[in-house]
């Protein structure tokens, strides 16, 4: 498959389900960025660019959700879960209303657009509130996906989506399950656990790795909130050595979240690779370079972690 940013798949699919009545679309004048205006041009009547006022739009979705619409309210993630925080919690997220927050544009891989707009601290803040579900897609068919089971599920979900053009990673065969993670790779000297544009970076981990002699298993968590306990403690015991990968800081996402199941259920050692500071701008490549999101800084935790066993 050729590559496809997953914001894309955000926008393609809003059309291609938006044939139901209910789903009603919300942007804070990015559709062009956010993908969302594929959508506008398919169902206008029920699309609404709510300016640059992502409070508000966060409110408007609710009372749109209060009145039994599935409301899908879409902006930059820096925005939609930084600026309009409050909102989510109380409005969205207290009344466990039926809304979608579609977050574009997270990570450093934004990259010329500086740490104003990288949004790295999403996960945790919307991990944070409960009840909420929090997905982060790895490629252009889970994103696809990701949103079909959001429009599925009743209450609050944020779903974020990356701006880089990324490959498919999961193949012909995949089948997306809310709460559930994917096995990519087989291993048994340690597990990889990662999420979003990092699986793709996981994966090519394994295949370095391989070629040393170490096994390592691969495991894609798209959905960060619930998460899948029984693939991570499986992972634990039968390994004994975790890494975890993600596009975000290390406080409060995907490694806090394995974390916390590993030493719950199955104690072992966890290297979590992340970022620990705010990104800058630059070229997507070269951040994820200097910020150490990479396979060979992936390859290289596996071995630290092994040795901890």
């Amino acid at each position: 498959m050729a590559k496809r940013a997953t914001r894309e798949s955000y926008g393609a699919a809003l059309a291609e389900y938006g044939a139901d009545p209910n789903i009603v679309v919300l942007d804070a004048d990015l559709s062009k960025s956010t993908k969302t205006e594929v959508f506008k041009k398919a169902y206008p009547e029920r699309f609404i660019n709510m300016g640059i006022a992502e409070s508000n739009m966060m409110c408007v979705a609710a009372g749109l959700a209060s009145c039994g619409k599935i409301a899908f309210a879409s902006s930059f993630a820096m925005f939609a879960a930084g600026r309009a925080f409050e909102q989510v919690r109380n409005s969205i997220g207290y009344t466990k209303l039926n809304v979608k927050i579609g977050a574009t544009h997270a990570g450093i891989s934004v990259g010329e657009d500086g740490a104003s707009h990288q949004c790295l601290e999403d996960i945790a803040l919307m991990r944070s509130i409960p009840g909420m579900v929090v997905i982060n897609p790895a490629d252009d068919r889970e994103a696809m996906a990701a949103v079909k089971a959001a429009i599925d599920h009743e209450g609050p979900v944020y779903m974020r989506f990356g701006r880089l053009a990324v490959e498919d990673v999961n193949g012909d065969d995949y089948k997306f399950e809310l709460g559930k993670g994917v096995q990519l790779r087989d291993g048994d000297d340690a597990a990889i656990i990662a999420t979003g544009l990092m699986v793709g970076e996981a994966i090519k981990a394994h295949d370095m790795l391989k070629a040393e002699g170490i096994s390592a298993r691969v495991i894609n968590i798209h959905t960060i909130k619930p998460i899948d306990e029984e693939i991570i403690t499986k992972a634990a015991r039968e390994t004994g050595a975790i890494v975890t990968a993600e596009e975000h800081y290390i406080m409060g996402g995907l490694g806090s979240a394995v974390s916390e199941v590993v030493c719950a259920n199955a104690p072992a050692p966890v290297k979590i690779i992340g970022t620990d500071r705010y990104g800058k701008s630059g070229k997507p490549a070269e951040l994820f370079e200097e910020y150490g999101l990479t396979a060979a800084n992936i390859a290289a935790k596996v071995k630290d972690a092994i040795a901890m066993k």
